[in-house]
């Protein structure tokens, strides 16, 4: 038990896959300009990765592995997470408009994004069993949903800040992106 804690934390602070490994920065820059879309967005991102990391790794050793179809554990992790984004946004359009229409694009492009995309292949390459496959896509789905809402807050913030006209916009969010990264380095070596 003590193992997935230490997991569990370890892919929410020390190993954070935006602020550490630097994937999933197209969603994290694009919706983290509002802290409401954000929060949405990182619940989305969380449930999507979660999932779909439990069904891959289903697929992988009851389908894949059996029948010596390995080869195809990228196509096959893709589809799976298309048809969850697919799900999820006729989901939110039904259910909630406003959130939909905040998210935009960024809803379609969790369905290619390399976060998404990375927990399961990780898990597939380190051969992790199940449970540790689940924890660990909780964990970086937390992470994410962590780092683009202290992200979010920022940025929001920054709107009653004199911020030089050079560094407006997208230079500044970067410079507080990599402020946020040596911020998550400092947990380092913790676990």
């Amino acid at each position: 038990m003590k193992e997935y804690l230490f997991l569990f934390i370890s892919t929410i602070l020390v190993n954070n896959f935006v602020l550490t490994r630097f994937l999933g920065l197209c969603i994290f820059f694009g919706v983290s300009k509002n802290l409401n879309a954000s929060v949405g967005m990182g619940m989305a991102v969380t449930s999507v990765m979660t999932l779909s990391t439990i069904l891959s790794w289903l697929v992988m050793h009851f389908v894949l592995i059996p029948l010596n179809l390995m080869f195809m554990k990228t196509v096959v992790f893709v589809l799976l997470i298309a048809s969850f984004v697919q799900l999820l946004e006729l989901v939110i359009k039904k259910y909630s408009p406003t959130l939909y229409g905040m998210w935009g694009i960024y809803l379609l492009l969790i369905a290619t994004n390399c976060v998404v995309l990375g927990v399961p292949l990780i898990n597939a390459e380190n051969n992790n069993p199940f449970m540790m496959s689940v924890v660990e896509a909780l964990g970086s789905g937390i992470g994410f949903a962590l780092a683009i809402t202290v992200m979010a807050s920022l940025r929001e913030k920054l709107a009653y800040a004199d911020v030089p006209k050079a560094l407006q916009g997208m230079p500044i969010a970067f410079i507080i992106a990599g402020m946020l990264a040596l911020s998550f380095l400092g947990f380092s070596g913790m676990l």
